[in-house]
């Protein structure tokens, strides 16, 4: 029929449109989900944070204790962002909860933190921790110079920059090949553990318990620890858009990978304790080479080069995540637009990948290690406890709205008093480091009422600023999304 006739080349036009049109493809399936999670969970935090861990719980068998916890906890906050993700279906993560939960002002000040300081300081953590195991091994037993070590992490940063730049394929096969890597160094550290516990060698679980060694006013930067190494649980939300299926795919891939990573968890810091007493632990510097060089001598220069390749698996997932969040602010609004704007050969959100890349740089060069996770902890699991906040309270508001997936009512209020709990805590225990984070977060609130909720730029620099926009959106050949992909 003529109608029908007409009606089917219509739906051939949108589809033909759609697939030419420039916008961000549905490429990412189940197993690139999974390889995504665990890929940005297992980075340095499991070779590095052993250290940190032990050093704020005070004995052996309070932080095995503490890392099961945090597994358990994070595992919780996952299945919670499972029902945000399918609940919201755009991309952003944090931010777009935020904004559909508690309006847009929590939702910016996220944002905010985000780009000021938490992604340059959790990525510079990475980087150095990829430039420490690069660089040591050529200057074991001594210590390895600081500059050079900054030096790798600058080139592992470009490297991962470059292929996030350069195509989504590209950076989602890198991603699933790291993952099998890493999974591989788990494995091969945890294997000889195992065998070392059957041979009856735990004389460092004898007192693992022993209460006079435990500081309370540390534990909460022991779970901060902890749980920086099980970070990236939230990374599957930010790239919604792009999940095919994503009501099937994303909790799949929550559950699949996170029951994965706690298990590999504790059993890796089984087999460091199997090798290594706890004063032993805390005066490594890189935790996993020690045991290398204990309990594997055969392989031992080859732990360090998986170490390092695991670390640079958590950059590049951090890298193809966190853009999409400043995508979808600058889309909403909430940011200069050139950062809502798709390279239009390569399909990349190429502005959003390039902001961070000198943030990180010269974030690279400041502090110790253990202070950049505290002083970016605060605010990351603030806003994550209110998002899971907002998310119940949208279930109150809204209980008709549909939910393909809902986590059980327990689990999510268990884990949001955790999580204000832990925050709450941790500005007594490290007050100068939480609250400079604090700080920084609020300084967005008067540029939020300056620049968002009413425009009080003057004219001249608005003109200004639009023009180096248009010139620099030429430059690099972006344009706007055009299809709508949620």
């Amino acid at each position: 029929m003529p109608g029908t006739t007409v009606k089917k080349a219509g739906d051939e036009l949108k589809e033909k449109k759609e697939e030419s049109g420039i916008h961000l493809r549905r490429t990412i399936g189940l197993l690139p989900a999974v390889s995504f999670i665990i890929g940005t969970v297992v980075g340095s935090g499991i070779f590095i944070a052993p250290k940190g861990v032990l050093m704020n719980s005070g004995s052996v068998g309070i932080s095995l204790l503490v890392w099961a916890l945090c597994g358990v906890l994070s595992t919780f906050g996952a299945l919670c962002y499972a029902e945000l993700g399918t609940t919201f279906t755009k991309s952003g993560g944090h931010y777009t909860y935020l904004l559909e939960t508690l309006g847009p002002l929590p939702a910016f000040l996220r944002l905010w933190a985000e780009f000021i300081f938490i992604r340059p300081a959790v990525a510079s953590y990475v980087s150095l921790a990829f430039g420490r195991y690069v660089v040591e091994p050529f200057f074991a037993p001594c210590t390895a110079p600081s500059a050079l070590i900054k030096m790798v992490s600058i080139l592992g940063v470009t490297f991962v920059v470059a292929v996030n730049c350069w195509s989504v394929t590209l950076a989602s096969r890198t991603q699933v090949t790291l993952t099998f890597i890493k999974m591989f160094a788990l494995v091969l550290i945890i294997v000889p553990g195992i065998i070392a516990l059957s041979k009856g060698q735990t004389e460092n679980f004898q007192n693992g318990f022993q209460i006079d060694t435990i500081i309370l006013h540390k534990i909460p930067l022991a779970f901060y620890s902890g749980l920086y190494a099980y970070g990236g649980w939230f990374y599957l939300n930010f790239v919604t858009e792009e999940v095919i299926n994503p009501n099937r795919n994303i909790p799949l891939a929550i559950i699949c990978s996170m029951v994965t990573v706690t298990v590999c968890y504790v059993l890796v810091n089984v087999a460091y304790y199997t090798m290594m007493s706890a004063d032993e632990l805390l005066i490594s510097d890189a935790v996993a080479v020690t045991f290398a060089n204990r309990a594997l001598q055969g392989l031992s220069s080859v732990v360090p080069v998986l170490v390092a390749l695991s670390c640079l698996g958590a950059l590049n997932g951090g890298f193809f995540g966190a853009p999409r969040m400043l995508f979808v602010g600058a889309r909403e609004g909430h940011w200069p637009g050139l950062f809502s704007m798709i390279h239009i050969r390569r399909q990349t959100p190429l502005p959003a990948v390039l902001l961070l890349y000198p943030m990180v740089v010269i974030m690279v060069g400041r502090g110790e290690i253990f202070q950049l996770i505290n002083f970016a902890s605060f605010s990351r699991w603030f806003f994550i406890a209110l998002a899971t906040l907002g998310m119940l309270i949208h279930r109150y508001r809204f209980p008709l709205h549909p939910r393909p997936f809902k986590v059980p009512l327990p689990v999510a209020v268990i884990f949001t008093v955790v999580c204000f709990f832990i925050v709450g805590l941790s500005l007594y225990s490290d007050p100068w480091n939480t609250g400079g984070s604090c700080a920084l977060t609020l300084s967005g609130v008067p540029v939020y009422y300056l620049t968002i909720h009413k425009d009080h730029v003057p004219r001249r620099w608005r003109k200004t600023f639009n023009y180096c926009s248009m010139q620099l959106q030429i430059l690099l050949e972006v344009a706007k999304q055009e299809v709508q992909t949620y």
